[in-house]
């Protein structure tokens, strides 16, 4: 796959597709910086080069135009990390931004307005797809977060545009492959969070290629209603979804005890203490300490989705304990998801990981062994 450094973007208009998802606070603030300064050195290299750098994004899931969801606090906040100037336009697709691009110098930057206000990026309408390539010149996937949706803004452009892996995207294939090609093990995947659908798949793919799965997080709450221990899955699609995953497989490691909570009361108590109405907030203190006893025998973990609900600080215990002593091992590491890479910033744990993924799904897609659309198109486009 060729990337950007493979091509002269002097005084051409080179359209990027970064990913700005970050967390807001209710003044609209971008909370967390982490996924703005992974872009950073694209950018900076598109700059260097006298590109004229259009960066498009998604923010959120917003149903149509929601001003909630506008990149124009990012935008902001791009400016302000990056000590460039950054135009920022709260459209995407109008003659008006056409003659914004129009008007760009060599060097300069201006972000459109959120991607996701218009239903076609996500189903990848081959218009909408063919529109964003005519902004530009050259397209460059950044974002590589994305790259396992198959939207209008990650596969289908790359069939109307000259397209080509940005350096962010080259990097993260390059670790991710360190962990494909030359796994040391045992190789222990810890994956929580808060939807199971959204991990089916690559759970059956962690079974084939990891020595061991330690659950967290509504993941393992849901697997224990599956294995009949407390509870049942009320969601037919997720029984459907589950229902061939062979978790009584020894490799499959579930919480033995948790923070059980129930409207504002919480204790710790094993699994088979669970009533009704109950449900598991956080891993508990003995699991805790079978979890880690795993870890530390580990030589290869990759650690995606909290282990609770760790928007409440009574139940971020099981995640911090996790990570912390994923983060002290002598051992190859690999950290993704929103959620946890935020909570590793917060607790200043970022530098204490051999790599942190700007990616969640997309990272573990990856790792488990499938092919991601975004980053299928660009193969495709070289290869033609």
């Amino acid at each position: 796959m060729k990337n950007l450094r493979d091509i002269n973007v002097d005084n051409k208009k080179v359209l990027v597709r970064v990913d700005f998802n970050v967390p807001l606070n209710q003044d609209l603030e971008v909370e967390d910086t982490f996924r703005i300064e992974a872009h950073l050195e694209t950018i900076k290299y598109l700059k260097e080069h006298n590109a004229k750098i259009i960066l498009i994004s998604h923010l959120g899931s917003p149903k149509g135009k929601e001003i909630g969801f506008s990149l124009k606090p990012v935008a902001k906040k791009l400016e302000e990390i990056s000590s460039f100037k950054v135009n920022f336009i709260e459209e995407t697709l109008s003659p008006k931004v056409d003659q914004e691009i129009d008007n760009l110098k060599a060097g300069e930057i201006l972000l459109l307005e959120n991607l996701r206000f218009y239903k076609e990026e996500e189903e990848n309408d081959n218009e909408f797809a063919a529109s964003l390539a005519r902004l530009a010149d050259i397209f460059v996937e950044d974002a590589f977060s994305v790259c396992h949706r198959a939207h209008a803004s990650t596969s289908g452009i790359c069939s109307f545009i000259d397209s080509y892996a940005g350096l962010l995207l080259e990097k993260e294939i390059n670790a991710l492959e360190g962990v494909n090609r030359n796994i040391k093990r045992p190789f222990v995947a810890v994956i929580g969070g808060a939807k199971i659908l959204t991990k089916v798949s690559v759970i059956k793919n962690f079974l084939d290629k990891a020595d061991v799965i330690l659950l967290g997080g509504m993941v393992a709450n849901t697997v224990l209603k599956f294995k009949g221990v407390y509870g049942e899955i009320k969601e037919k699609e997720v029984f459907e979804a589950i229902k061939d995953i062979d978790f009584e497989s020894p490799k499959v490691i579930v919480p033995i005890d948790g923070m059980i909570s129930k409207d504002n009361f919480s204790r710790v108590g094993g699994i088979d203490t669970i009533k009704d109405n109950e449900e598991i907030s956080d891993i508990g203190p003995e699991t805790i300490e079978y979890y880690k006893k795993i870890i530390k025998q580990a030589k290869t973990v990759v650690f995606n989705g909290p282990m609770g609900k760790i928007e409440n600080e009574v139940f971020a215990k099981g995640t911090e304990e996790i990570a912390r002593i994923i983060s002290v091992q002598n051992n190859y590491s690999v950290v993704g998801g929103g959620e946890t890479v935020d909570f590793i910033n917060k607790k200043n744990m970022k530098k204490e990981f051999s790599f942190i993924s700007s990616g969640g799904g997309a990272m573990l897609e990856y790792i488990s062994g499938k092919k991601l659309p975004g980053i299928e198109a660009l193969n495709k486009y070289h290869e033609n």
